[in-house]
């Protein structure tokens, strides 16, 4: 199982924000677009020597007919080893994901019908490439002051290309929730989970965070990231895991 941790300096602050906050007592005015975008990195000398670095933007749109969701991740960690007496630089985590979602919303603007696609290069991953697309149903179940839920579940199609060339495509189901919990005016909790269940493959993601505002439109996320594949060459892992601790810079 691969697993990487990235720190920031600013974690004391984080915890101590997310324990001193005053609960949320009103509403905030939803914006049309939001964005942020976050960076961690960590850097070790002396007997082993890394580096590492996580990035990423999410943003949201909110429009009359339409809500649209927006997500640009990457990871990179090189590292030098020792190999018969030699030192030796590889890379040991290369990877990018993309997503878009759009939602139309129907009468009931709670109701909606979604259309996603998404892009994954996982370099050391049993696959080159995994890119999705996919339509149906998506639902807004939950909002309030300080929560929210909604789903989606609908067909759709998936292309893969093993690390060896031989293509997996076929037909997939996804399924997709997303939830979010105001804890306080200045720290939030979100989890998101998503699996497309397909013959030659099942690909499922989830990453559960917290966020606490640091000063302004800055913040710091601790958050771990799940993804799993079922279907993966032998000596090779199905789940990988991701533990980041980066700051958040809200744009909009």
């Amino acid at each position: 199982m691969k697993t990487s941790f990235f720190v920031t300096p600013a974690l004391v602050v984080s915890a101590t924000a997310l324990l001193s906050s005053p609960v949320m007592a009103q509403e905030e005015e939803q914006k049309p677009f939001t964005m942020e975008g976050e960076l961690g990195f960590i850097f070790t000398t002396g007997n082993t020597e890394t580096t590492s670095a996580s990035a990423g933007l999410t943003a949201h749109q909110e429009l009359e007919n339409w809500s649209n969701d927006y997500i640009v991740e990457g990871l990179y960690k090189k590292e030098t080893v020792e190999i018969d007496g030699e030192e030796v630089e590889r890379t040991s985590a290369q990877k990018f994901f993309s997503s878009a979602q759009g939602n139309y919303k129907l009468d009931n603007p709670d109701h909606r019908l979604f259309g996603f696609a998404s892009y994954e290069d996982d370099r050391l991953s049993n696959y080159d490439y995994q890119a999705t697309i996919a339509a149906g149903w998506n639902q807004k179940v939950l909002e309030t002051k300080t929560q929210t839920f909604e789903y989606s579940l609908g067909p759709g199609y998936a292309f893969r290309e093993t690390q060896d060339g031989e293509e997996l495509n076929g037909l997939i189901v996804r399924a997709s929730a997303a939830y979010s919990w105001r804890i306080s005016e200045t720290a939030k909790f979100t989890q998101t989970l998503s699996t497309e269940v397909g013959s030659e493959n099942t690909k499922s993601r989830a990453e559960s965070a917290l966020t606490a505002t640091i000063s302004g439109n800055l913040s710091m996320k601790v958050s771990v990231k799940l993804d799993h594949n079922s279907n993966v060459a032998p000596g090779i892992e199905k789940l990988d895991t991701e533990t980041a601790v980066t700051l958040v810079y809200n744009f909009f």
